[in-house]
């Protein structure tokens, strides 16, 4: 039996597959050993939909926590409105819609549809400058894409493979230090 998927891994093996697995060689130390400011932004940013208190609003369901046994993936979903049928994900600030935070509202999606919710719309809010961005809902191409993603991640083994080097992620990257 495959293991299920963080969702939030996602976005991360899209970054860097090597990232994932480093995370995993942080796991039992304290996040501030190896998280930057960056992530530190992020934590905050997401407290109080962690105690579910960013909203007063009672069809607005914050942190659900959710799963998806066809895909055999798991998380939690910032914000869905129950009246209007969206997912709203909320970043620090968004200045490029990557294809990991599109694959990330993939499996968000498929997860809520898998529990029994309907899901109409997706969106992407960039927090500092208070910008919204619409991910379109995932059609055959983009569920087959997405298919192979969670395959690539299902089949990655750090022992086969080979670093690939680019500065400029790599310049980004908390992991930095430990990586070849």
């Amino acid at each position: 039996m495959e293991q299920y998927i963080q969702i939030s891994k996602i976005n991360d093996f899209i970054f860097c597959p090597m990232s994932v697995y480093l995370h995993s060689v942080y796991d039992n130390f304290h996040a501030d050993t190896y998280h930057d400011a960056a992530q530190r932004r992020g934590k905050l940013n997401h407290a109080a939909i962690d105690r579910g208190i960013y909203t007063t609003s009672k069809h607005v369901l914050q942190g659900l926590p959710v799963y998806s046994h066809r895909y055999n993936l798991a998380g939690k979903i910032d914000n869905y409105d129950q009246k209007k049928k969206e997912i709203v994900e909320r970043k620090t600030l968004i200045k490029k819609i990557y294809d990991g935070y599109r694959y990330q509202m993939y499996a968000q999606y498929f997860c809520l549809v898998d529990m029994g919710y309907e899901v109409q719309k997706l969106f992407l809010h960039s927090l500092q400058d208070n910008k919204r961005y619409s991910i379109e809902i995932p059609g055959k191409d983009a569920t087959q894409e997405f298919e192979r993603i969670l395959k690539a991640i299902n089949n990655f083994s750090v022992n086969n493979y080979c670093v690939r080097t680019n500065k400029e992620k790599c310049s980004k990257c908390i992991y930095r230090n430990l990586c070849a």
